[in-house]
């Protein structure tokens, strides 16, 4: 399974050790799952971690970065996707397009006019959790 994960899951898991951070580190532990990012979300990834508005401690940083670099797998974007809704964000889209992920994880609900852009599932933090990684692990109903 490939996965794309947007950049308010990881500030999140970062800032809360709650579904999010559960979910990335379900997606960093899974051997059959492949976390995809472009060169321009990793480094939104790392821009966005460093900011001091999140007051993040240097070990907790150091802790993401270093999951960040073990864990994903670097792609390049065959062709830039129209997203006019958000365009900063269109550099997922063509992530997931071009590596054929299966799903795209996101808090962002401007996502779901994207759907019928790709054929990877946009799906939120919280359904991930409950549909991938509680009925992998056992879990769920």
């Amino acid at each position: 399974m490939k996965v794309v994960v947007d950049t308010n899951v990881i500030v999140s898991a970062a800032l809360r050790d709650k579904e999010p951070e559960a979910v990335v580190l379900f997606i960093s532990q899974q051997p059959d799952v492949e976390w995809v990012v472009s060169q321009e979300i990793l480094n939104e990834y790392r821009e966005v971690l460093r900011r001091p508005k999140f007051k993040l401690p240097e070990a907790t940083l150091e802790k993401w970065l270093a999951l960040l670099e073990s864990f994903t797998t670097l792609v390049t974007p065959s062709a830039e996707l129209e997203f006019p809704r958000d365009l900063k964000d269109a550099k997922f889209l063509s992530c997931a397009q071009t590596s054929d992920a299966d799903y795209f994880i996101t808090g962002d609900r401007d996502f779901t006019e994207a759907q019928k852009l790709v054929t990877t599932t946009i799906i939120s933090v919280s359904l991930f959790k409950k549909e991938v990684c509680d009925k992998a692990q056992g879990g769920g109903d």
